[in-house]
């Protein structure tokens, strides 16, 4: 199960939105570098080297974080529309979401589902249990 997949499954009835955060991994910063060059990443991580961006600098204005968000959603291929958290990383924090997290958002406004930080705590498949949770009561 991947974010595409369930994009696929569940775009007509929930709205999915990508915020790019803060460069996890810039060449400038904690980069994954000759590692994740050679595949050889330990244990899950080495199934992500293959979107590792090579030559990624921390962005330093808002301009460069959005050329960065853009080549990401270029790579990733997910189908979902990327915005761009501003340069004082207040979504980032609000949601801790450094690396990467998944959130469900009831139409409350409420968090119905926090998924733990990645990449350990990415899980899809636990998203899809949420969502599946939540729609069928909203509609009973």
């Amino acid at each position: 199960m991947s974010l595409r997949d369930l994009y696929t499954q569940y775009n007509e009835r929930v709205q999915f939105l990508v915020i790019y955060i803060r460069e996890a991994h810039p060449e400038d910063g904690w980069s994954l570098g000759k590692l994740s060059r050679l595949g050889k990443l330990p244990g899950k991580l080495g199934g992500l080297a293959g979107h590792v961006k090579q030559g990624i600098y921390d962005p330093q204005t808002i301009e460069e974080r959005r050329k960065v968000a853009g080549m990401c959603e270029t790579a990733l291929q997910y189908g979902i529309r990327t915005y761009v958290d501003e340069m004082d990383d207040e979504v980032m924090t609000a949601y801790a979401a450094m690396p990467d997290r998944l959130y469900l958002i009831g139409l409350d406004g409420r968090v119905v589902y926090a998924g733990g930080q990645g990449p350990f705590g990415f899980k899809p498949a636990e998203l899809k249990e949420a969502i599946d949770a939540y729609l069928s009561q909203e509609k009973g």
